[in-house]
């Protein structure tokens, strides 16, 4: 059966939440992260007839399809994954629509309202976290931004469901030479992947350990709701800790001698200089309460 949320409790958890959590490990105020249970209200509509029986069943069980396939894709740590895979993971994401994670444009959250007073928080909902991948849903008012920064080691899969966003994404000249084209800030070089705005239903983006715009910060043009396939999951423990970053042009570049072969190409670049945790990437999380999947693993 198709599955909506009810505005009320979704709006009431994502406007307001006392718990903070981060992207990652790092987390600025010294909170205990627990997530806030969400009054989210799932409504199972009675079917009234075969057809739209037919059709909650394809949205029921689209999410069970990713995590599957996520099971097939994310193999490890160390391993990324291959081309066949990847453009099959995509090509579910790709038909995802927001009621398969039980949302629906109609959310009162979705709505064009006043802009509230303050920096507007981002709120999270994971779906299922393992040792090998994670789902995660962030929903991000209107003007909100989740700060540039990186994801180690990591395959992500990117799937706007609903609203407008721009995204900004970097990969690093040199991404296995860390000491390569330093700035005296310390600050390392890198080329500018993508500067654009994506409004949904839109393609998946992916990005890789060292390409497709492993540096991303995403600013809300309008509300938006957004799923992410991370793999595998941040992690401190393994290496995997989030870091963020502030960007700098690259004024002194032309003197470099040793980046001439940079230059000619057309390319923006940037020095991105590693920052303590930012204010703004705490988020609240709640639960997630759509529809489920099955793990036939546990």
């Amino acid at each position: 059966m198709i599955m909506t949320v009810e505005s009320s409790g979704l709006v009431d958890q994502i406007t307001k939440s006392d718990h903070a959590v981060g992207i990652g490990d790092k987390v600025i105020a010294k909170k205990r992260c627990v997530k806030k249970k969400a009054r989210l209200q799932l409504k199972r509509p009675a079917v009234r007839h075969q057809a739209a029986a037919a059709a909650a069943a394809v949205v029921s069980t689209t999410l069970q399809k990713v995590f599957d396939s996520c099971r097939r894709v994310f193999k490890g740590a160390a391993a990324v994954p291959c081309a066949a895979d990847v453009q099959n993971l995509c090509r579910i994401l790709d038909g995802m629509i927001p009621e398969d994670v039980g949302l629906s444009k109609d959310l009162q959250f979705f709505k064009p309202k006043t802009e509230a007073e303050g920096t507007p928080r981002v709120t999270s909902a994971t779906i299922y976290k393992g040792n090998n991948f994670e789902l995660c849903i962030f929903f991000l008012p209107a003007s909100a931004v989740i700060p540039l920064h990186n994801h180690p080691e990591m395959t992500v899969f990117s799937k706007l469901l609903l609203g407008t966003m721009h995204i900004k994404s970097y990969d690093w000249v040199d991404p296995l030479n860390s000491d390569f084209l330093i700035s005296p800030s310390k600050s390392r070089l890198a080329k500018l992947k993508a500067n654009r705005i994506f409004t949904a239903p839109c393609d998946t983006s992916v990005l890789y350990p060292t390409s497709g715009g492993n540096i991303h910060e995403f600013t809300a043009i309008t509300p938006c709701a957004f799923l992410d396939v991370i793999g595998p999951p941040y992690s401190k423990d393994d290496g995997r800790d989030c870091s963020y970053y502030k960007e700098t042009p690259c004024i002194n570049l032309l003197d470099r001698e040793e980046i001439e072969e940079y230059k000619a190409d057309g390319s923006c670049y940037r020095w991105l200089e590693e920052i303590e945790t930012p204010k703004e990437s705490e988020m609240d999380g709640i639960e997630y309460m759509g529809p489920k999947i099955i793990d036939s693993t546990a």
